[in-house]
C-alpha cells in the first residue's frame, strides 16, 4: 500500500467517526440509555458494565448518556463557531483584497492586532465579563475570535485573482462590485477556506472543552465533554471512567478533523500559510 492510498484510508476512517458522531448527536435522544440529567444516588460511581456501558458519576448519571447529550453540544459550538469565523473571515478579506490600497492597510492592520491578542485568554476576559454564560455566547465569542487566519487566506487568494482576464472581462462588461465578488471571486477563492474551516472545527471543540473543564463554558447540568472531565477531576483515583471516555471522546473528534483537513489541503492543493 502506498502513501497516497494510507492516507485515503486513514481520512475515510476519520470522515466515517465524524460521521457516526453527528448521527449519534442528532439521535441522541433515541439512542442514550438513560436520562443525562437522572440522578440515581443508589448507584453512584459504579465501573462501566453491562447496565452503564461507561460507568457513573458521582451523582449516579449514566456517562455514557452524557457523551451523546454533550457531542451535541461540542458539534454545535465547533459548527456554529467555524461559521461565523468564516463569514467574517471571508467578508474581510475580499473587501481588504478586492479595494486594495488604505482599505487593505486598514483593515490588515485590525488583522495583525487581533493576531496579537493571545486568542484563548481574550475568550476567556469577554466570557467574565457576561453573568451567566450560555452556548450561543461561547459560539459567537469563539467565532468572532479566531476570523484572522481566514481573512488572510481569503485575501491572498482573491488578489491573485483579481488580475485575471475572466475578471477584467466581466468588469469590463459592467458587471457591479456585488456581483464580481460574490459570483465570481470569493467561490473560485474558498478552496483554502474550506480546509481552515475543517481544522477550525477541531480548534473549537477544544476551545469550549477547555472553557468548560475550567467551569467557565457549558454549566451543569447540561452535559459537555468539558465538564464530564471536570465531574471526573475529583474522583480521578477511584473513577478513572470520567476522565478516559470524555478525554478519548475529544481526542478521537479533534484528531479526525484534523485528518480531514489535511485530506482537503492535499486533494485541493493548497498551501500553508
Amino acid at each position: 500500500m502506498n502513501r497516497r492510498n494510507a492516507s485515503s484510508m486513514i481520512a475515510g476512517v476519520a470522515c466515517l467517526w465524524v460521521g457516526c458522531l453527528v448521527f449519534l448527536a442528532v439521535l441522541a435522544p433515541l439512542v442514550a440509555p438513560y436520562d443525562p440529567s437522572a440522578m440515581d444516588m443508589g448507584h453512584v460511581l459504579e465501573a462501566p458494565s453491562s447496565e452503564h456501558w461507561m460507568g457513573t458519576d458521582g451523582l449516579g448519571r449514566d456517562v455514557l448518556s452524557r457523551l451523546l447529550y454533550g457531542s451535541q453540544i461540542s458539534l454545535s459550538v465547533g459548527f456554529v463557531a467555524v461559521g461565523i469565523s468564516t463569514v467574517v473571515g471571508v467578508f474581510i478579506g475580499s473587501i481588504a483584497a478586492y479595494f486594495g490600497k488604505a482599505v487593505d492597510r486598514s483593515l490588515m492592520a485590525l488583522v495583525d492586532i487581533m493576531l496579537c491578542f493571545p486568542t484563548f485568554f481574550l475568550i476567556l476576559s469577554v466570557i467574565a465579563m457576561i453573568d451567566q454564560p450560555g452556548i450561543l455566547p461561547i459560539m459567537v465569542i469563539i467565532g468572532l475570535t479566531s476570523w484572522m487566519g481566514t481573512a488572510r487566506l481569503i485575501r491572498a487568494e482573491i488578489l491573485s485573482l483579481k488580475e485575471r482576464e475572466f475578471i477584467l472581462a466581466v468588469k469590463t462588461l459592467g458587471a457591479s462590485t456585488t456581483r464580481v465578488l460574490l459570483k465570481h471571486l470569493i467561490p473560485n477563492a474558498l478552496g483554502p477556506v474550506w480546509v481552515t474551516a475543517t481544522l477550525g472545527v477541531a480548534a473549537a471543540i477544544l476551545v469550549e472543552s477547555s472553557l468548560s473543564f475550567l467551569g467557565i463554558g457549558v454549566q451543569p447540568p447540561t452535559a459537555s465533554w468539558g465538564n464530564i472531565l471536570t465531574e471526573g477531576k475529583a474522583s480521578l483515583g477511584v473513577a478513572w471512567w470520567l476522565t478516559l471516555y470524555p478525554g478519548l471522546a475529544i481526542l478521537f473528534t479533534v484528531l479526525a478533523y484534523n485528518l480531514i483537513g489535511e485530506m482537503l489541503r492535499d486533494r485541493l492543493n493548497v498551501k500553508k500559510v
